[in-house]
């Protein structure tokens, strides 16, 4: 029997492993979802029809390419994080982007390079940044009413053992 690998695809977070199918899907759908909202501002912008068959050419490259950071850094492990999975799928989808667009014929201009870079980043690393801020937030919400709530409970804990101690009668007035 052979031990056990241990390399940087392994060295993840327990935290990040079985991402619920939840949150998988969550994922995988606001990838779409801004991927398509890039293509459809990109056409809108330069007036080019906006029916489906534009936005399917215009946002297929970029799909496929989300589609393979997907797949090739396993992102239904750990869907929401910014790295690597956001910077992997952002980088896929523009690079695999580009080349399946050159591969077929539709611009790559330099300028539109550097939008479609700089845009497919805010929009894919954003949007798990925003998430990751989210968490951390309510988390941190979430150990402060916890906190408070034990400091309630063992300061009244304390009180009544020091009052009880001095022999100080407790708040039950019945003799």
């Amino acid at each position: 029997m052979n031990p056990p690998s241990v390399g940087p695809r392994d060295a993840e977070p327990r935290s990040t492993h079985g991402a619920g199918a939840g949150a998988i899907v969550i994922a995988a759908v606001l990838d779409v979802v801004l991927v398509i909202a890039f293509a459809l501002t990109g056409r809108s912008s330069h007036a080019e029809a906006l029916d489906l068959v534009g936005l399917w050419g215009t946002a297929w490259p970029f799909l496929a390419g989300a589609a393979l950071g997907w797949v090739a850094i396993r992102a239904w492990r750990a869907p929401f994080a910014v790295w690597p999975t956001g910077v992997v799928v952002w980088a896929a989808s523009v690079v695999f982007g580009m080349i399946l667009r050159a591969l077929t014929g539709q611009g790559t201009a330099f300028a539109f390079i550097v939008v479609a870079t700089l845009t497919l980043a805010l929009l894919l690393i954003g949007w798990r940044a925003i998430a990751r801020l989210a968490l951390r937030l309510r988390r941190a919400k979430a150990r402060t009413a916890a906190s408070d709530r034990t400091e309630t409970t063992v300061g009244t804990a304390a009180s009544d053992r020091t009052d009880t101690a001095a022999g100080v009668a407790s708040e039950d007035p019945t003799p």
